[in-house]
């Protein structure tokens, strides 16, 4: 009887292995969570629920988006990194947590940035408004907030994500070349937050997409003194680019892209990158965007994503030395 056991055991392993394999093999077995960086009605959150649905809709399994704000992105990232690497837990971050933050706040996290953390897809860019608040707040031209800054030292406050956040970088990088002392005001909370505190006079100025102060600006609340765009935006014609008013070669747009641990398996990755990819065609999606003023960017593939945040990330610490822009450590 030992012997036929035996005899039978190398077919068990067989069937057993043959019925384990596509069940490993299929990608997503269960539902996928996507970490955001940011308390809900931001940009970056918008983003992620957009492609969720999309995602659900293509896998066939639930998409859960999940809020992990603060830190300027650590939090989110190290929480993605501290999972098990399946695939099962990804995250969508922006130009700050994913391109700011592993240039300026390295020694801050207790992963390895490079190590750890890899690019699925870039899913989304945005012009950005360089925003004044018309509470209180006299300028109405972006050649009026440089002579008011000027004037008033130490007393014109502008809001951002946090430390190593596009908007506080680009902030100093304009306040450098321009000469200006300004105040920084950081909000755990990010967009819905800082638009908050904008438009009751609490900050006077702050960089925000365009998708978010629609409201606020047909309510007067907020004024948009110029864009960061290569060319005036057909939607709002009266305001000026940053090239127009003085300042060439600042930031065109701000990205949202998607990323995951670095150990998640090659053909999961390539999943994901193609469903994302595929997200993109979808009418739901499209009009979206195009209501936001968003631009989902051309697909491209794996290797031409990944040569295209490793420039982006070089590019900003170019910046970042350049202008001699210190980040606490």
């Amino acid at each position: 009887m030992r012997r036929i056991v035996l005899a039978f055991l190398p077919i068990v392993w067989l069937i057993a292995a043959a019925t384990v394999a596509p069940a490993q093999a299929q990608y997503p077995a269960k539902p996928v969570k996507i970490v955001v960086p940011y308390a809900p009605g931001g940009l970056t959150d918008v983003v992620a629920r957009l492609y969720a649905e999309q995602l659900r809709q293509i896998f066939g399994r639930g998409v859960v988006v999940e809020n992990k704000p603060g830190a300027s992105g650590i939090i989110a990232i190290e929480e993605m990194v501290r999972t098990r690497p399946d695939g099962y837990t990804i995250m969508i971050g922006n130009i700050s947590t994913n391109g700011l933050t592993p240039v300026l706040l390295t020694k801050k996290m207790s992963i390895d940035y490079q190590r750890d953390v890899q690019i699925i897809a870039q899913l989304a860019d945005v012009p950005v408004f360089f925003l004044a608040t018309t509470t209180d707040f006299p300028p109405k031209t972006f050649g009026e907030f440089l002579a008011y800054a000027k004037e008033h030292p130490d007393k014109v406050r502008y809001g951002s994500a946090g430390i190593g956040s596009y908007q506080q970088i680009n902030t100093e990088i304009l306040a450098k070349r321009a000469g200006l002392s300004l105040v920084h005001i950081p909000f755990k909370g990010g967009g819905a937050e800082i638009i908050r505190d904008l438009a009751n006079g609490d900050i006077q100025v702050s960089w925000f997409n365009i998708t978010n102060p629609v409201g606020m600006m047909k309510a007067g609340r907020v004024r948009a003194l110029a864009v960061a765009a290569n060319a005036r935006l057909p939607q709002y014609p009266d305001v000026p680019t940053l090239g127009e008013v003085g300042f060439p070669g600042m930031r065109a747009a701000q990205w949202v892209a998607a990323f995951a641990h670095s150990s998640v398996p090659p053909e999961i990755i390539d999943t994901l990158h193609k469903a994302f990819a595929q997200a993109t065609t979808a009418p739901a999606l499209q009009e979206a965007f195009a209501r936001g003023g968003m631009l989902a960017p051309k697909h491209a593939s794996l290797d031409e994503t990944r040569a295209w945040i490793k420039d982006e990330m070089a590019s900003w610490k170019r910046d970042v030395e350049d202008i001699g822009i210190l980040v606490e450590e």
